[in-house]
């Protein structure tokens, strides 16, 4: 079931917590009472529309915006999308990193060393993907907001590139869990693991409201300029 205007807040979040990080991006914080996701939009001048669209694609990943919803303004989208990097670099990957020397620390073995390794690696990769997004698709959409059109760069070059980085999460997932023999502290290997986990997931949302909802907007745009 997907969430509609009357849906109390509240509700919103008893059915997912996963969602707090998302409302935290739109400047939503707790304390509800009975007010409806209409109510706290209207308060925070937040476009309603919008704000369902985004949850329902984190909650459903079957959902699909209507054509109609696909008339947002694109700089909504990259608002959204630059509070959701912001809240990668500052919060999730030092979190993430703080458990894996935890993790590491409590094992000191050569396995240990691999695992970081390839985090590292992922991290570095990673933030070249979101330097890439801000240096190149945001300023591209907001200049066709403002009807200027640039032949260099194009939304299907984007897409070309648009790795998955999760999938790179779930490789690592899938080396602790099936080859991770030595001593090692399981509590923290259980947090570290469940931080992945909800981190992998978080991605894979956050590359779908670039999918289904950024790109067919600018597509659109990109046919109406040339």
């Amino acid at each position: 079931m997907n969430f509609e205007s009357r849906t109390l807040m509240a509700d919103l979040v008893f059915s997912s917590y996963n969602l707090l990080p998302v409302l935290n991006r739109f400047g939503i914080r707790l304390g509800f009472r009975d007010q409806t996701v209409e109510d706290i939009c209207l308060q925070k001048g937040i476009n309603k529309d919008f704000f369902l669209a985004i949850v329902n694609t984190y909650v459903d990943p079957s959902y699909l915006p209507s054509s109609g919803l696909l008339e947002f303004n694109p700089l909504l989208i990259v608002d959204y999308l630059k509070r959701t990097h912001q809240y990668y670099i500052s919060y999730s990957i030092p979190r993430i990193e703080r458990m894996l020397d935890k993790l590491v620390n409590s094992g000191k073995s050569e396995k240990m060393q691999l695992i970081s390794k390839f985090y590292k690696e992922y991290v570095d990769e990673f933030f070249i993907h979101i330097k890439d997004e801000e240096d190149n698709l945001f300023p591209y959409v907001e200049q066709l907001v403002h009807n200027e059109y640039d032949n260099h760069y194009k939304i299907s070059t984007f897409e070309k590139v648009h790795t998955s980085l999760d999938e790179k999460i779930s490789d690592l997932r899938n080396l602790i869990v099936k080859f991770l023999q030595e001593d090692y502290d399981d509590n923290a290997c259980n947090e570290f693991l469940i931080a992945l986990h909800n981190f992998e997931d978080d991605l894979k949302d956050h590359a779908r409201i670039e999918d289904l909802i950024l790109v067919p907007i600018v597509k659109k745009m990109e046919s109406k300029l040339s």
